[in-house]
């Protein structure tokens, strides 16, 4: 893994090699600068060295000097490129480099480049000969990538901090990114914090041309469902026998590295399918697995992964905590998202990350599963949302929610009392946003009482509504995974496990976003993945084929904390710095009413503090 960052347009090299700094931790093991003669363009990065370690320096350059590339990523099926390229007439100086497939793959196929590419990816191309600057992210975002633009100026960066430091492009806040992280608990691309910044995409190239200052955008490719009703015919052993083989090809294509891999082990089916496919044929103890449990029972699910570890024969590693150690992180880790992030099992992924940092420097994850075969809780209330509409009439929903709010809230992780408090908020609301509704820290209403001006939802939710219009073919099931697929797995998801992990000098590799896997997967009928209240349906009959019966059918605990519990105590004096002209009033009356046990402001509480911890880092 990497950190990439450019700029053209003016500026200095001190400013390009500050960016390049500011990315230090993604890349510790490298660094280099690049200051053209001819072009006001600068380029710097940062390395982690995973593959071709002793020869990966970047930019690297085609032996011309015309075309050089910095790249954040890996590439699984560079062998095969590199393969298809020589056949072409392409010849290589290095033997087994990723990024040198890149070059003869752009020179090969131009912007056409990555619908070629299976892996996860943010670079940049710079090719000198047509004066452009070529940059482009992976299929689900797993890489991060932010840009600045205007005429005759651009810039970009894997981080936003990073990009801030860029010439002409500063810290000012973007409102409506900040409106949009109390309506999701994330910000949604292409929307980012700063004015005048954006996310690339995922999904999406860009092309800046240098001649005529002009940049532009190109979606090469969406994550759509398109269910192959003809599957439903066949026996679900044959499907799963096709699962099997593409699971055990994701997670051969992902141990490939030059440097120790490990998997980190919940005992849930996600990871347990992942060791299953990996100690598959190999000897018994030559896989390593990670686990960090806690003292505190319902948050600990270490003896369902040394289960697990112990079945499949793993090298199991373990470490119990309390979760107060988790606590004490706010402050180091919040500071460091370079976005806000309304997530608090960053801090436990932070945790594991640290741990798994000790031992290896490439882990196996299981991110996408619960996108890709509707593992969520919500998933199970969609048909009591689609009754409870039929059977309440609308005039009464308000009244209901005040009756089930006078129920006590709990402490323990996913309390009933949390899912049906949370369901009956998203229920007051049209299908379209009902989702996102369900998951926010604040409702549209109280979102325009804070920022103290009128907000409304089709600006809020514009990401959602969008992808509900478009999949109004698809069945509820369907348009759930394409809402969860698109904005949840990429802009929380993948942000919590790119950024936990690179805070640790970690690569984390997503077994569950290969290529061939999610193509299965868009066009298998939502009946193999939700059916009458049961989720990850084929993944289960595949996971059932190693694993324990008492594993493949346990409740799916989530990675968390007891945040409800810890925003009672932390931080002693809540941070109210002003933020634009946010009524910090409402944010101690929302302390006030939490730490009374009055009422759940959790999700609101949390995203507030990492929104203070980056725009007024102070300790808290």
């Amino acid at each position: 893994m990497c950190g990439i960052a450019g700029y053209f347009g003016g500026g200095t090299r001190s400013q390009i090699e500050q960016m390049t700094a500011a990315l230090a931790h993604r890349g510790p093991d490298d660094e280099s600068i690049f200051e053209s003669q001819s072009e006001p363009l600068f380029l710097g990065h940062r390395r982690l060295s995973i593959i071709d370690h002793q020869h990966g320096a970047q930019p690297m350059w085609d032996k011309d000097g015309n075309v050089g590339v910095i790249f954040n990523g890996e590439i699984y099926n560079h062998i095969e490129l590199r393969n298809d390229l020589e056949k072409l007439g392409h010849r290589f100086l290095s033997s087994h480099s990723d990024t040198e497939v890149l070059i003869h793959g752009y020179k090969q196929w131009g912007e056409k480049l990555p619908q070629k590419l299976n892996g996860m990816f943010a670079f940049a191309i710079y090719d000198k000969l047509k004066r452009q600057l070529y940059l482009a992210r992976d299929r689900f975002g797993e890489k991060p990538l932010f840009y600045a633009y205007r005429k005759n100026h651009f810039a970009f960066a894997s981080e936003l901090s990073a990009l801030a430091l860029a010439p002409g492009v500063g810290n000012s806040l973007n409102r409506m990114a900040i409106q949009k992280l109390f309506a999701y608990g994330y910000i949604p691309g292409p929307t980012a914090l700063y004015e005048g910044t954006k996310k690339l995409p995922a999904g999406h190239s860009l092309l800046f041309d240098m001649q005529s200052g002009e940049m532009f955008l190109n979606q090469y490719w969406k994550f759509e469902l398109n269910p192959d009703h003809s599957l439903e015919n066949r026996h679900s052993a044959e499907l799963a026998d096709e699962l099997e083989f593409l699971i055990h090809q994701a997670v051969s294509r992902r141990m490939v590295a030059d440097m120790p891999i490990g998997i980190p082990l919940s005992g849930g089916i996600d990871s347990s399918s992942i060791l299953a496919a990996a100690t598959a044929g190999a000897p018994s103890g030559s896989i390593n697995t990670f686990t960090i449990g806690f003292h505190q029972k319902s948050f600990d699910e270490s003896a369902y992964a040394r289960r697990v570890a112990e079945w499949l024969g793993s090298n199991h590693h373990e470490k119990i905590l309390d979760l107060p150690e988790a606590q004490e992180l706010i402050d180091t880790v919040l500071p460091r998202m370079d976005e806000p992030l309304g997530d608090s099992s960053l801090l436990p992924s932070f945790l594991l990350s640290r741990y798994l940092k000790e031992n290896i420097s490439v882990a196996l994850s299981g991110d996408g599963a619960d996108e890709l075969f509707a593992g969520y809780d919500p998933f199970k209330a969609l048909n009591m949302a689609s009754t409870y509409e039929k059977i309440v009439p609308k005039f009464l929903h308000s009244g209901v929610r005040r009756l089930i709010d006078l129920i006590p809230y709990h402490d323990t992780n996913m309390s009933l009392e949390f899912k049906l408090k949370r369901a009956l908020r998203g229920m007051s609301y049209p299908a379209s946003i009902r989702l996102p509704v369900w998951m926010s820290p604040l409702e549209p209403e109280e979102i325009g009482e804070l920022m103290q001006e009128q907000v409304h939802p089709e600006d809020l939710y514009s990401e959602a509504i969008q992808i509900w219009e478009e999949t109004q073919n698809l069945d509820p099931v369907e348009q759930a995974l394409t809402f969860f697929t698109r904005l949840y797995l990429t802009d929380n998801i993948l942000v919590k496990s790119d950024r936990s992990a690179m805070m640790n000098g970690l690569e984390s590799r997503a077994v569950f976003l290969d290529n061939d896997l999610v193509d299965f997967c868009q066009q298998l009928p939502s009946c193999f993945k939700f059916y009458n209240g049961e989720s990850k349906i084929l993944l289960k009959e595949v996971a059932s084929r190693s694993l324990p019966s008492d594993i493949v059918q346990r409740k799916k605990k989530g990675f968390g904390i007891p945040l409800a519990q810890w925003l009672r105590m932390v931080p002693t004096h809540p941070p109210l710095k002003p933020i634009l002209n946010m009524q910090t009033e409402l944010i101690q009356e929302a302390f006030d009413e939490h730490r009374s046990g009055r009422k759940d402001h959790r999700l609101a509480l949390w995203s507030w503090l990492c929104l203070q911890a980056i725009v007024n880092p102070t300790r808290m």
